[in-house]
């Protein structure tokens, strides 16, 4: 729905259809003259403003000016290399993996790792079946029950679950749902949702059957050959987490490459 309108190269929480999905869960997030997303929150009572997964433009000091917000503090969390001329570290850079969907299919799957790809035959040769479906607008849909509470047990932030069924209200088309089976049993799925020319990866679960069978291999692949098919030309994997060295494992062998974001800033002008 929201991609006709923005074609264009962003991350998932620069879209008009996260900015949809934040109002429709009753947020105000502003959204700049030129389309940029800025997300508005209090910390011990102060409010900030925050740029997420953007890179800040040369007139950005401009546009909050106009809207008069140039004197709030602003944490900046740019995808890429960035000097940050005027603003302050406060994390250093993180790594995401990348998955570049333009290269032929053939081209792709030689450039898996070669356990990776063959995890990914046995899987292929399987009694797996694999669907696609959008994701429905339901907070409660079984999906989002197991993402919660796998989160809960990993520790690890995640979407809740009202803003995920939001995003599916807002923009249909852009949730991409893949489910593995064994007959009428899920056992694995995996949740992209797409913005621009690129998808990010949402949400997934696997159970011991689905592990058993190499079921995420199967899912992430058909999920890249089937986003490649649309026209989607990227898809972010998330961070590569030192603690879950396995996980980055598995994203890497996927055929994805190591990116760095610009690590987090914070610039704060309180007279202007």
């Amino acid at each position: 729905m929201f991609d006709a309108v923005r074609p264009s190269s962003h991350a998932l929480l620069q879209d008009p259809a996260f900015v949809a999905a934040l109002r429709l869960c009753g947020q105000n997030p502003i959204v700049l003259p030129d389309g940029t997303v800025i997300l508005k929150r209090r910390f011990f009572g102060v409010p900030v403003l925050m740029l997420p997964r953007a890179m800040p433009t040369d007139d950005l000091a401009a546009q909050l000016s106009d809207t008069g917000l140039q004197r709030l503090p602003l944490i900046l969390s740019p995808e890429q290399s960035w000097q940050g001329f005027g603003a302050i570290r406060l994390h250093r850079p993180q790594s995401t993996a990348q998955v570049d969907l333009r290269p032929p299919e053939a081209q792709r799957r030689a450039a898996l790792h070669p356990k990776w790809r063959n995890q990914l035959r046995k899987a292929e040769a399987g009694p797996l079946k694999v669907s696609q479906t959008l994701m429905p607008a339901d907070p409660d849909h079984p999906v989002l029950r197991l993402d919660a509470a796998q989160a809960q047990v990993r520790r690890y932030a995640h979407w809740p679950a009202p803003l995920t069924a939001a995003f599916a209200k807002a923009a249909p088309d852009q949730t991409h749902l893949f489910i593995a089976s064994l007959g009428p049993q899920p056992v694995a799925h995996m949740l992209f949702l797409s913005h621009g020319g690129r998808a990010s990866y949402h949400i997934g679960h696997t159970t011991t059957r689905g592990k058993a069978e190499c079921a995420h291999n199967l899912l992430l692949w058909r999920a890249f050959c089937d986003l490649a098919r649309i026209g989607i030309e990227t898809v972010d994997l998330g961070l590569l987490n030192p603690r879950t060295a396995g996980l980055n494992r598995f994203k890497l062998r996927s055929g994805a490459r190591r990116v760095q974001t610009g690590g987090t800033w914070l610039r704060w002008r309180p007279w202007g």
